[in-house]
This record gives C-alpha cells, structure tokens and sequence, in this order.
C-alpha cells in the first residue's frame, strides 16, 4: 500500500517536470513535419520530428486557420538553444531558447525569424524585447551619425549624445532585467560599441565598427558556443564587415578576416568546428583558394587528434576540378604512344570536354566544337569519351574528331576519372592552361565561344 502511495504522489512531479514547445504557422505551409534540433557549436543535434497540423488560433480577435506543431521534452531535456527546422533550402526555422519552460510562438514561415512572436517563455520574451529595443536605438544613433557624415553643418551633437544615453540605458535595463536568466550573456554579448560622440569621418565610423566588432563577445563562454549567435557574428564579420568590390581586393580581406576570427578562439575544439564551418561557407561559393588557405593555415595546425582526416580528404576530392586547382591527370594512348595530361606541350590553351556517344547534346555541340576551334593552332582539344563500350566511339573519332587528344573512358558514369572530375552530366567543358591549370569551366558550347571571343 505504501508504495502504491509513494507512486501515486510521485506522478504530479514527473508530468509537472515536462515542457512543450508549441508552434503556430500562419500562414500554413504545404509541408506536413518539422523537426526539432539542439544546437551544438557548430552543429545541430537531431531531438525529435513531428506533424504540422491544421489548426485556429485567434489572431488580433478573428480566429484564423494555421498550421501547429508540439514537441514535448522530458525532464532530462538540456537548457540551451533550439531549433526548429520545417524546410531544408532558404529561410525553414525558427532558433529558440529553452529554460525549462514551456515555450510558443507564432511566426510567418516565410520569413521566420522577422515574424517570430513568442507567448510563453520569459526567457524568449525578454530576450525579443531586448532585440527590439536595442536594434531600434542603434538605428536611431546611425541615422543619426550618417546624417552628419553627409552634412556637417547639421547642429546634431545633442540629439546624438541623447540617443547615445538612451542606448546604454536600454542595454543596462536589459542585462539587469536578464541578470539571472539563460539569455543574460546574449544581452551582454549583442549591443554594437559606438562612440559617445559624433564621428567626424566616414572611415573612423567604419574602422569603428571593424575594429570594435569583437570587444563584447566571449569566444568561451558555452552558452554563447552551443548557439547560432557566434556563427552568426562570425559570419557578419567575414562575409559582411570585410566585404569589397574589388575582387583584387577580396581574397586577401577573407584571410585577414579569418585570421582575426581564429584568435579570437582559445578552445582548440570550437576553433576545429569554425573552420569545418567556415570551409563549408566557401564550399558553397567554390572558392578553393580560402578554403586551401583554411587547410594549411589553420586546420592542419591543429592538434593532431583533432583533426578530421576523412573532413580533408572529402574537401579537397569534391573540390579537385575547380577553377583554380590543376586539372588532375589522366593517362591515355593514342596512336600507340602513351600520353598524359599533365605533360602534354603542344598548345597555349587546352579545352577538356568529357562527352559520350550516347548523349545527344554531345553529338549536337561536338561537330560544332570541332568546327569553332579547327583555325585556333593555339588551341588543343582532350575529348574525353564517357562509353560502355568502344565500337561506336572508335568509328565516330576516326570521322569527325581528327586533330584532337580523343581518349576513352569506359564504364562511363563509374569511370575513375569521370568521378574525379565530378562529372554528372555530358558535355562538361574545362578550359586550362598550358600548365594544365584549370581557368574556366563553361557551362555550354556558347559559353565555350563567348570565352575564347572575348579573349
């Protein structure tokens, strides 16, 4: 009987320890899951998954239909940030912090994190009424200090200095409001540092935020790791605060800028998990220069053990054939003498067209290709041929590729130097130099011509 009690009276602590996360998406997309994802540095760390269902809510006193979805965490659940992700391209989540409470929200979810309206948590409310006044003061002291910059006539210093006073007052009312809270070092980590006084020229104000960018986060502090806040920031700086219009001028500002960040970072773990995240950043833009810079200028500095052989060797595989690497080689025979792409010394300029016999683009741009370049001496064709078999390619080069480097390439798609290339599709066009660099990679045969016209 007593331990039938004991059960009895232990059942309201169990259900009381659980929380809900609750969501309303308005309007409904027509995708039906969302899953939920803690985040973890650099990475997000799968939860849980559910169904978004249809359902009303009264909006602004009229009951409007939305779409909602509930996860509930047990008591083991960690404190931390969320996120909650319904579309894998574009903007599909929406980041939360959870502090053993409940949590809703409603949101737009075609622009979520602008839309997002918390209803339960005080840890969200707070830190979204933080942001809200933090944001409008500094736009407030930026519109004011540009003004001046473009008309210094302007008898602005009081209303600057008033805006500057206000700034802080918000930011000191918030870290105390949040003092005992999980958001307290976010509230602590976001104000920008401005000058308490009117600037008097474009490029201190600029220099200003550059180089006080860093001075209000702390790099170790774990909350601040297991977030989206510091990627976010890192990326700002990186992508936004060091950008430039002159391409000449681009490259060495991204190693500047990646440098500064890594010293920023005293955890040799997190400062691992930047870089792989960094390097996927410029995966995305095919810019092998930083990301061999990131390699052999940071990762492969790392402790030994730290470093992730097989994250090295997928970069450098996926990236291998793009503009800026040397064309990786590849051995052939021709005419009973053996050859290979690397030594190769009979032109300024080679084009390298992986084709095949059985793909009609290629049977259409080949002849055409052969045509265009037939008068360029200075020109060499290596037409790789993606086959099953050799019988239709041996006659087809015989009649209308004389004068080009033909070789064969069986298996087709499985063929070792198709994979290398990351070729997915025919034709595929590389265009290299003599040192069989490779400097461009048209698309199409029109984009072959507009290369070499415009040269």
């Amino acid at each position: 009987m007593k331990k039938i009690l004991l059960f009895l009276f232990l059942i309201p602590f169990f259900t009381a320890a659980q929380h809900t996360i609750q969501g309303f998406m308005s309007p409904k997309l027509e995708t039906d899951w969302v899953i939920l994802y803690k985040i973890e540095g650099t990475k997000q760390v799968f939860i849980n998954n559910t169904t978004i269902k249809q359902d009303s809510l009264v909006i602004n006193g009229s009951k409007k239909a939305v779409g909602s979805f509930t996860f509930n965490l047990p008591a083991t659940a960690k404190v931390g940030a969320y996120r909650a992700t319904y579309r894998m391209e574009g903007a599909g989540f929406v980041d939360f912090f959870y502090n053993k409470e409940n949590v809703s929200f409603i949101f737009n979810p075609e622009y979520p994190q602008q839309s997002i309206a918390f209803t339960k948590s005080k840890e969200n409310k707070v830190y979204q009424e933080y942001l809200t006044s933090i944001i409008k003061a500094q736009e407030t002291l930026d519109s004011i200090q540009v003004a001046y910059l473009q008309n210094k006539t302007l008898s602005v210093e009081g209303v600057y200095k008033k805006a500057y006073e206000d700034f802080i007052s918000i930011q000191n009312k918030y870290e105390k409001e949040s003092a005992n809270l999980y958001i307290s070092p976010f509230v602590k980590s976001s104000p920008r540092k401005n000058s308490p006084e009117l600037l008097t020229s474009a490029k201190t104000y600029l220099d200003g935020i550059q180089n006080t960018f860093f001075d209000k986060l702390d790099f170790s502090n774990k909350a601040l790791i297991n977030s989206s806040f510091l990627t976010n920031r890192i990326l700002d700086y990186v992508f936004y605060i060091n950008y430039t219009d002159d391409v000449n001028e681009q490259q060495p500002l991204y190693k500047s800028a990646i440098a500064t960040v890594l010293s920023k970072i005293k955890s040799p773990s997190f400062k691992k998990d930047v870089i792989e995240f960094l390097v996927e950043q410029f995966e995305a833009q095919k810019n092998v220069e930083i990301i061999d810079y990131l390699f052999q200028n940071h990762y492969k500095k790392l402790p030994i053990n730290l470093q992730n052989q097989q994250f090295i060797k997928d970069k450098e595989a996926l990236l291998a054939a793009e503009i800026g690497r040397v064309a990786p080689d590849f051995s052939w025979t021709e005419n009973g003498k053996n050859y290979n792409l690397s030594t190769l010394n009979d032109a300024e300029i080679y084009v390298l067209v992986f084709w095949s016999t059985s793909c009609s683009h290629c049977l259409r741009e080949i002849p055409q290709l052969h045509a265009y370049l037939n008068d360029k001496e200075n020109i060499k064709v290596v037409a790789f041929a993606l086959e099953n078999d050799a019988l239709v390619w041996e006659n087809y080069k015989k009649t209308n590729l004389y004068g080009w480097h033909n070789v064969l390439g069986l298996n087709k798609w499985e063929n070792k130097t198709a994979r290398t290339y990351n070729i997915t599709s025919t034709p595929s066009y590389f265009v290299l130099d003599k040192n069989k660099k490779i400097i461009a990679k048209p698309y199409e045969l029109k984009d072959v011509k507009t290369y070499f016209d415009n040269k």
